[in-house]
């Protein structure tokens, strides 16, 4: 375990990799599951905070892996084993997620245990990664033993969160803590040494591999939302209309992710990569709250809601909103800013207000949700229009060759 070639040609995730990323799938669908129901109730602080916590822990270990894995992966047995208990770990943290929504609602201290036990069995296995790295990478183990180190000293912290009851905000600021700390790891060992050689087009392909599994949440609450419509009111036009509308947004959004080759970017400016790495946080909790939002909207047609229909909406647009500009945001950092993206980010607020606005005014849930639908496709629709050239422009003064 000496480093890769972070210049190495070909470079794929690798069948151990997609197989990681799979167990997430479990503990954002659960998560999805309670916040939406959380939020049907009109219990929007638990919802938000539960959501905030559950989807956090599980998104932070899998970024730090991701990293570890572009710049170390050896797939030899040792590497597959603590993978293995890093999956073993996010399993935990799934069945973890439930206590926190009840507990939340209950108004105590918030019951954090299983998942906390979880998340620290990943950490876990993740300081083993990186203690081997530093015994046999004579180049990289200063870097090696910063992240391991700063992560040890986050699961002091992380199993005090576990053992003392806390109420809400005491716990969220108390995770914050733990946080911080193992984010000085990444901080001071890419900056106070030689740093890890991750492989630039492989982490961005691991990216875009959790956006596509966060996207799928928009799958199963697109399937969710017609089902009920289809219970209540049978197959008709209005069915058909929603559901190309819901899998249309979620087929731009996917469209959206993919409009700048950012493993070229990020080849080029190395320097951008913990923003950008550590800025998906916010895009990949955004995507999966989407399926939630159409979760809600499927739950309101079957009269299980107690919130009104401008709120509803709302659980679908504020989220979409989010990743739709954390996207246009993420582009305009690696490449040289477009004005472009403005218009495009204007042009997503005032379809989501509009659709929000539309539903409390009285106008049906489902064409509120339909004219929400429409911000990641006209994000799309104009890019292609106008963006194409421009962006191209922009990656050549970059040195990106780009294909005709």
């Amino acid at each position: 375990m000496t480093g890769r070639d972070p210049h190495e040609d070909g470079r794929v995730a690798t069948s151990l990799e997609l197989f990681y990323d799979l167990v997430f799938v479990v503990a954002f669908s659960v998560a999805g599951t309670q916040v939406a129901h959380q939020l049907a109730e009109g219990h929007y602080q638990v919802a938000t905070v539960g959501y905030l916590i559950c989807t956090f822990a599980a998104i932070w270990a899998w970024i730090n892996f991701a990293w570890f894995a572009s710049a170390f992966d050896t797939d030899d047995w040792f590497f597959r084993l603590v993978t293995l208990v890093q999956m073993i770990g996010v399993a935990i943290i799934a069945l973890g997620i439930p206590d926190i929504f009840v507990s939340l609602n209950e108004h105590e201290h918030v019951d954090n245990r299983v998942l906390v036990i979880g998340y620290i069995i990943m950490r876990v296995g993740m300081v083993a990664q990186w203690l081997r790295a530093a015994a046999q990478s004579a180049e990289y183990r200063q870097a090696c033993l910063i992240y391991s180190g700063m992560t040890l000293l986050a699961q002091i912290g992380w199993v005090a969160v576990m053992l003392v009851d806390m109420t809400p905000l005491p716990t969220v600021l108390a995770m914050v803590g733990c946080v911080l700390i193992e984010l000085l790891g990444p901080w001071i060992g890419e900056r106070a040494t030689s740093g890890t050689p991750w492989h630039a087009h492989h982490i961005a392909e691991r990216y875009s591999l959790l956006t596509i599994i966060t996207l799928g949440e928009g799958v199963v609450g697109t399937v969710a939302v017609l089902g009920a419509l289809i219970e209540v009111e049978g197959w008709s036009v209005e069915t058909a209309v929603l559901g190309l509308a819901a899998m249309g947004a979620t087929f731009a959004m996917w469209w959206m992710y993919f409009i700048v080759p950012v493993g070229d970017a990020l080849h080029r400016h190395r320097e951008k990569s913990f923003v950008w790495g550590y800025g998906h946080i916010i895009i990949f909790m955004a995507a999966a709250a989407v399926g939630a939002g159409l979760h809600v909207a499927a739950l309101y047609i079957e009269h299980e809601t107690h919130i009104g229909p401008g709120m509803v909406v709302a659980t679908f647009a504020l989220p979409l909103g989010i990743y739709c500009l954390g996207v246009l945001t993420m582009y305009d950092y690696l490449l040289p800013f477009d004005s472009l993206t403005v218009f495009l980010g204007l042009g997503v607020i005032a379809l989501l207000v509009a659709a929000v606005w539309m539903a409390a005014a009285g106008v049906s849930v489902i064409v509120a949700v339909v004219v929400a639908a429409f911000a990641p496709v006209l994000v799309v629709v104009l890019d292609e229009a106008f963006g194409v050239p421009r962006r191209a422009q922009a990656l050549a003064s970059m040195g990106v060759e780009v294909a005709n």
